[in-house]
């Protein structure tokens, strides 16, 4: 079964709503957040990216960070920015890209069902990025961000959601991008708790670090409670909730710094050992095992070659292991791609023009554009308890950060 938990949020005045609302924290770099913050100071990044409103180059230490987002965030308290939820609601969150729609729950999930697996997930976290959110979401009280689930839908929740989005929102606007959310608040929930609780599993889609943080913030706080009952909000971690369906997966896309020692002409010469090499003018792949490669100026295909003598797995099989396996790490010498400096990672939303950036300005000398993964192999993967290689799967659109906070 799977647990969702009504709670009383805090959130903004409709008429804030669109102004306060803000990508994840961690898909945009710092001087993208000071210059959203300068234009916008009523954006939630001034939250969850506090070090964004300090100086350039300003020497200030994490407590200093964390204590600004405090500050911050009882600023906007104050100011009635925000209010705090009459009652404890569920709510229903769409979001509107072009021709693509998807429709799912927030709630709260249970951090007991995350540490036993019964919330399934599929990548491995970085403890320096875990360590930053957990200390951030102690200083604050509050979990500022949703993680993103997805699960294998149902007519009951199908139903249930089709019932709701037929009154009037809470939220409704379009971001930049063009992205419309809107959000409708459910205060009857107990058709929903037992609709879900006939749901076997849910998936990390996205946010492993939020959801570790989220752990080992209720262990800590668990550890200081001598009336510690279970029940205590800091149990739960607030969640939107995706039937797999409505999904869509963008490719996470690599750029090196170096072709580890080689020559232009060795580096060729190795690839060809386990893929078909030949110039084009696709910059993205079109099939599963086709790589497409940017490096001085020219765009290259790289079509995998290899028979395997038995069946590969589902992790196996992945185009971003295939990449790993059989260049980063044997030709690139990048053996862990989640500590080592000489790999970054580019979201799919990004666009392959970012990878021509990167490249051409001489930061970088080659970047590979993947082929998407799936929601099937993610399910295949997190079924067997297996990890993926980092930075498998970039989702669009992203979920908003600032409409929902849960207070723990």
């Amino acid at each position: 079964m799977s647990v969702i938990k009504p709670f009383r949020a805090l959130r903004p005045e409709p008429e804030n709503a669109s102004q306060v609302s803000c990508v994840p924290y961690d898909v945009v770099y710092e001087s993208e957040a000071r210059e959203i913050i300068n234009e916008n100071p009523l954006s939630f990044l001034r939250i969850t990216r506090a070090e964004a409103e300090f100086a350039v180059g300003e020497n200030t230490t994490p407590d200093e960070i964390y204590g600004l987002a405090r500050k911050n965030l009882r600023e906007f308290i104050d100011k009635h920015i925000f209010v705090t939820e009459t009652e404890p609601s569920l709510y229903v969150y769409r979001l509107i890209s072009g021709e693509h729609t998807q429709t799912g729950i927030i709630g709260g999930c249970s951090i007991d069902e995350y540490e036993s697996g019964a919330i399934k997930k599929h990548e491995k976290v970085r403890p320096d990025k875990v360590a930053d959110r957990t200390a951030h979401l102690l200083a604050l009280g509050a979990q500022t961000g949703l993680i993103f689930l997805a699960f294998r839908g149902t007519e009951t929740i199908r139903s249930l959601i089709a019932e709701t989005v037929t009154g009037a929102p809470l939220y409704d606007f379009v971001c930049s991008g063009g992205i419309r959310h809107t959000i409708w608040r459910v205060t009857k929930t107990n058709d929903l708790i037992d609709a879900f609780a006939a749901v076997p599993a849910l998936y990390i889609a996205d946010g492993h670090h939020r959801a570790e943080s989220a752990m080992l913030a209720r262990n800590r706080l668990r550890s200081e409670n001598p009336n510690h009952t279970g029940t205590e909000e800091y149990n739960y971690v607030m969640a939107g909730i995706f039937p797999a369906e409505d999904l869509s997966i963008m490719a996470y896309n690599r750029v090196v710094h170096d072709l580890n020692g080689l020559s232009r002409d060795e580096y060729f010469a190795k690839l060809q050992e386990n893929f078909i090499v030949g110039e084009t003018d696709d910059k993205e792949p079109e099939n599963h095992g086709d790589i497409c490669m940017y490096m001085a100026g020219q765009w290259h295909k790289l079509s995998f070659n290899v028979r395997y003598i038995r069946e590969p797995d589902p992790i196996e099989r992945l185009d971003v292991s295939i990449l790993q396996r059989f260049i980063l790490e044997p030709i690139l010498g990048i053996t862990d791609p989640r500590t080592d400096t000489r790999i970054g990672f580019v979201g799919g939303g990004r666009g392959t023009s970012e990878l021509e950036k990167m490249v051409d300005s001489g930061e970088y000398v080659v970047a590979f554009s993947m082929f998407p993964t799936t929601m099937d192999e993610l399910f295949a993967v997190s079924d067997m308890n297996e990890i993926m290689p980092p930075k498998s799967t970039w989702f669009e659109p992203k979920l908003r950060d600032g409409l929902i906070v849960h207070i723990i």
